[in-house]
């Protein structure tokens, strides 16, 4: 099935308070989501927030219980199969999106993982939106206490300020900065208590047909200049615990040390890497390679055939809990350097290739083997 063919799935996430039962019923009223199928996650026994949609009953799946994670994983499956299977055999009338409203505990990249994961889904849908909702005057205190919020944050293309009215547009904006510096990549909007779902909708198309084509921009701003990636400074937002730094250099990568290395990183520290996203520049390569992942989840990288602009440097930006910049960049750089080692080593021996089977001076060589995202 082609992308174009495959259905529009929305993730809608924020902590608990945040507004997402009230944004989610604004936008069912817009015509372009009344066809939509809605699946409602909520936390406890006794379900309630479905009862506070506005929706068509055929087309609403409530999961009660538990967050939508790994727990529930073969519910999300099972809903998504049954949603098909009914529509397919013409039992509902035919949806032409799925939203799926996360508990406000969630984390929403073991979603993410099921979604990309799950069989059905890859064939039926295109790749997720995170859409995310920001209590304007609980952020701080969210974000600071409770790790699920900045992760929902950090995951998100497009994040929705809420309860501006109840702050000020001064504090609103505040919140703004710092969803900004936590989350360089996403649309970050100021959601008045008026808004219509008319402008929902046309934000939520304005973002999913944006895709990654403004990466450069994002990019541009980060330091530059001989041994900028060794040094950049980084951020710490304010009120959380969480840092983004720049990793910038000028000479290509090897594609699988990289692979090699970024799997070892997600493996050891995947629960406190909120966000890796960027352009790589590999050796051989002519366009730059678009980099993403998110804890423990990689997207299958983008191979562009050409670079947006002049400036061919690699420039990834990593949003992070608890660890250390300068061990991160000190760990890659090592990797890095040892590939280019190892490339010297063969020329040196007469052009012998250091892959499997080959030998250096009469001993074998074994490369690590590169990952099965990377190898895609």
């Amino acid at each position: 099935m082609s992308t174009a063919a495959k259905l529009s799935c929305i993730i809608l996430t924020g902590f608990l308070g945040s507004g997402k039962t009230t944004l989610l019923n604004r936008l069912l009223k817009d015509a372009e989501f009344q066809g939509a199928a809605v699946l409602i996650n909520e936390f406890g026994e006794v379900p309630l927030d479905h009862e506070l949609i506005v929706h068509s009953e055929d087309r609403l799946v409530v999961l009660s219980g538990g967050c939508v994670c790994c727990a529930l994983r073969e519910d999300v499956e099972g809903a998504l199969r049954q949603l098909f299977e009914a529509r397919d055999a013409g039992v509902v009338p035919p949806f032409t999106r799925i939203v799926i409203e996360t508990t406000g505990l969630a984390d929403p990249v073991p979603l993410l993982m099921t979604l990309q994961a799950f069989g059905l889904a890859r064939e039926r849908l295109q790749a997720p939106l995170v859409v995310t909702t920001v209590d304007a005057g609980l952020h701080h205190v969210t974000t600071a206490n409770h790790p699920q919020a900045l992760r929902q944050l950090a995951i998100a293309q497009l994040v929705l300020i809420t309860k501006s009215d109840i702050v000020g547009e001064e504090a609103a904006n505040k919140v703004l900065s710092d969803a900004a510096r936590l989350n360089p990549w996403a649309r970050i909007e100021v959601v008045r208590r008026d808004v219509g779902g008319s402008w929902l909708a046309q934000a939520l198309r304005e973002c999913q047909t944006a895709g990654l084509s403004s990466v450069h921009e994002q990019l541009a701003s980060l330091p530059s200049g001989p041994g900028a990636w060794l040094t950049g400074k980084y951020q710490r937002p304010e009120g959380h615990g969480a840092v983004s730094f720049p990793v910038i250099f000028d000479s290509p990568v090897d594609w699988t040390a990289f692979g090699v290395w970024m799997t070892l990183l997600l493996h050891r520290h995947g629960s406190r890497i909120l966000r890796i996203k960027g352009l790589l520049h590999v050796a051989g390569l002519q366009g730059p390679v678009v980099i993403h992942a998110a804890q423990h989840m990689v997207h299958p990288p983008e191979h562009w055939d050409e670079w947006p602009s002049p400036d061919r440097r690699t420039r990834l930006v990593f949003i992070v809990e608890g660890l250390d910049p300068t061990t991160i960049r000190r760990s890659l750089k090592a990797f890095l350097q040892a590939a280019r080692v190892a490339v010297a080593v063969s020329v040196d021996a007469h052009h012998v290739g250091a892959g499997a089977g080959g030998t250096v001076r009469g001993r074998p060589v074994r490369r690590p083997t590169a990952p099965r995202w990377i190898r895609g």
